[in-house]
């Protein structure tokens, strides 16, 4: 009886868990880029790169100075395009300001026009009472 006991006991803390050391893995690289120089580099895989360019529908955009410019047969046209939008961009927020400034300026105008004809309505008033006395 005492060995089913001693069989059928299970220990608590014995038979830890404890995996397989893996084996480490190969350093050495499949590639054979690394057996190139550096001027087979550029050809082969083009290392000479510039800024962004993609192809879209016959268009090709490059992203330069923090914009996509097209270069469909004309960049210059392209970069005078964003120049000219700048431009108008400025021009009207000038032409904003200037209509803001009439617009205040008119408000003037009318508030003293208002001022004199209540001044010259005062002083007729005045008139017509000194008229009265005599």
């Amino acid at each position: 009886m005492e060995d089913l006991k001693k069989s059928f006991k299970m220990p608590l803390f014995g038979n830890t868990f404890s995996p397989k050391k893996t084996p480490p893995r190969k350093s050495v690289s499949l590639s054979s880029l690394h057996t190139l120089d550096h001027s087979t580099k550029e050809i082969e895989l083009g290392l000479e790169y510039g800024p962004p360019a993609m192809n879209i529908g016959g268009q090709i955009w490059r992203f330069e100075e923090g914009q996509w410019a097209t270069e469909s047969g004309g960049n210059a046209s392209s970069r005078e395009m964003q120049r000219l939008k700048k431009r108008n961009v400025q021009l009207e927020e000038e032409n904003n300001l200037l209509k803001l400034k009439i617009e205040i300026l008119l408000d003037m105008l009318t508030e003293t026009t208002v001022e004199y004809h209540l001044m010259e309505k005062e002083l007729e008033d005045v008139k017509a009472q000194h008229r009265r006395k005599k």
